[in-house]
């Protein structure tokens, strides 16, 4: 490869890249699995290809989630579920997720988003102890959806608002780090029950491409497991519930 060709891929000028090159580029930059996946999300999409087999043109999302994928979430009665998209709405919850993510969701008003809650909302700095890496990820996870689907206006258009609102959200997305959620623990400081660690999974909806179901749970035995109970209680007091409406 020539410095003149390798200065032209610097440049973003990529369409018509072979997957032999782009390896050979990842493979010399000591990319990750997540990096590399995202330098090939760019090439298809400089070719005009939609990426990760996502439609570009997607119909209009429903409000209501699938009565089968509320039926599954509600059946996870030990952990927080919650069903969210590439552009971080929080589209579904079960019982548990609901009361855990009642700072996000507030008063149910506007659709609850975790990226303006994270990085517009005072409320993300209590709720997040380690609120800086979690703004991090935040960020890598969008701009990796980003280079899925540039053409996804709902995303173009939230980075376009967190960019100029946000000074820490517009120089994260600057950084074009990408990374991918998996699976890992987070701490969590919640106003009723206090410190939550929690393990996190992630799994592809695959009959909806672009949405992942999570789901936190505790080590059982340990204080946040505890705790997680005790959330739970919470949300089936009628009294919160409608102190929440009032």
């Amino acid at each position: 490869m020539s410095v003149e060709y390798y200065a032209k891929l610097e440049r973003s000028a990529i369409a018509g890249a072979s997957a032999s090159v782009l390896d050979a580029v990842a493979t010399a930059l000591q990319l990750d699995d997540t990096e590399r996946a995202h330098l090939l999300d760019l090439a298809r999409a400089a070719d005009g290809i939609p990426s990760s087999g996502r439609p570009r043109r997607r119909a209009a999302r429903s409000a209501t989630p699938r009565p089968s994928l509320q039926w599954a979430l509600a059946a996870i009665t030990d952990g927080v579920a919650f069903v969210r998209d590439q552009r971080q709405d929080l589209l579904a919850t079960n019982a548990l997720g609901r009361a855990f993510y009642s700072p996000v969701i507030g008063d149910g008003g506007r659709a609850p988003n975790l990226a303006r809650f994270q990085f517009l909302d005072p409320a993300a700095r209590d709720f997040y102890p380690d609120w800086e890496l979690f703004a991090e990820m935040c960020v890598a996870i969008m701009r990796a959806e980003a280079g899925r689907d540039p053409h996804d206006k709902g995303l173009q258009d939230l980075v376009g608002e967190l960019s100029t609102r946000s000074d820490v959200f517009r120089r994260l997305w600057g950084a074009h780090d990408v990374r991918t959620h998996g699976s890992g623990t987070k701490r969590f400081h919640h106003p009723v029950v206090g410190e939550l660690t929690l393990a996190y999974e992630e799994l592809a909806i695959t009959a909806e491409p672009g949405q992942v179901l999570m789901v936190y749970t505790a080590e059982p035995g340990s204080p946040s497991a505890e705790r997680l109970r005790l959330l739970a209680s919470w949300a089936t007091d009628p009294a919160p519930a409608a102190r929440s409406e009032a």
